[in-house]
């Protein structure tokens, strides 16, 4: 537990939630299950696979190909400030993805305060040593993998991203060809002055080796970085320093919030479905 004094700008600048008001964040996240129930409904998939042993968390596979012909995958963290939502309100692009020949793959973690946010992470990068490791038995290319994810599904996703932890797992450097954040946190030591340090529960020397934007580039990673015109000025600032510092494309949304923008994923002809579909032409 941290004594760190809660800076009551620092808290305006992350609440995401304030951004739209509780009425309207309650109908995104009925949204959210409601658009995933009919992506996967008569969706070809694997659902409830177990990834990681030591959690056992687990992983739904949408749209995949086969061993003959496996497909690219996009994998999907979810949001919620690492203490909120599943796999369940988290695949309503897996439809529009399949239609394009891209496996969707959505995995849960442990919640916090459930879990660190070092379990968390650990949890992610197993999903996708998951993917690497047993993908071609379900039919995933896993030379073709682009991660991504909305808000602190974004900042897992850039943990994904950055070097150093995939020999320790037996995955090559590699192993994710090209990042999709969006939203996302990326510099997660302000927020150990802000009310989600609650349930994150860090000081800032565990929260800078959570950092993506601490930990380093690697621009030879292709990738675009996702924002909504209506974000919170947090979110604004880290996503266009994230871009900046990882020589990403940076993409913002027009008309979209911090939690609507991921909604587009259900239709193709979207800003962001485009951009998601052309990161795999590139692969």
């Amino acid at each position: 537990m941290t004594d760190a004094v809660v800076d009551a700008e620092l808290d305006v600048a992350f609440d995401a939630r304030a951004t739209v008001g509780p009425e309207r964040f309650a109908r995104l996240m009925e949204r959210y299950r409601a658009e995933s129930v009919a992506a996967v409904a008569d969706l070809p998939g694997v659902p409830g696979v177990v990834y990681d042993v030591a959690s056992g968390e687990r992983l739904d596979v949408w749209g995949p190909g086969s061993a003959e012909a496996p497909r690219p995958v996009f994998v999907f963290v979810h949001g919620g400030y690492w203490r909120a939502l599943s796999r369940a309100d988290s695949a309503f692009g897996a439809r529009m993805s399949a239609e394009r020949g891209v496996a969707t793959v959505v995995p849960d973690y442990t919640l916090a305060p459930g879990a660190t946010l070092e379990e968390i992470t650990r949890q992610v990068r197993a999903a996708i040593a998951w993917v690497y490791h047993e993908g071609p038995r379900y039919g995933l290319d896993r030379s073709r993998v682009v991660v991504g994810g909305s808000s602190a599904g974004g900042h897992l996703a850039a943990m994904t991203m950055v070097d150093g932890w995939q020999a320790e797992v037996g995955l090559p450097e590699d192993v994710v060809a090209a990042g999709f954040p969006i939203s996302g946190l990326f510099d997660v030591r302000p927020l150990v002055r802000t009310r989600v340090n609650d349930w994150l529960m860090f000081d800032e020397e565990r929260a800078a080796a959570l950092s993506p934007l601490v930990l380093g580039a690697r621009p030879r990673m292709p990738g675009v970085t996702v924002m909504a015109q209506h974000e919170a000025s947090g979110f604004t600032e880290q996503s266009r320093a994230f871009a900046a510092h990882w020589g990403t494309e940076l993409l913002v949304v027009p008309e979209r919030n911090h939690f609507d923008v991921v909604l587009d994923l259900t239709d193709p002809d979207t800003a962001i479905s485009r951009a998601l579909l052309g990161l795999f032409d590139r692969l």
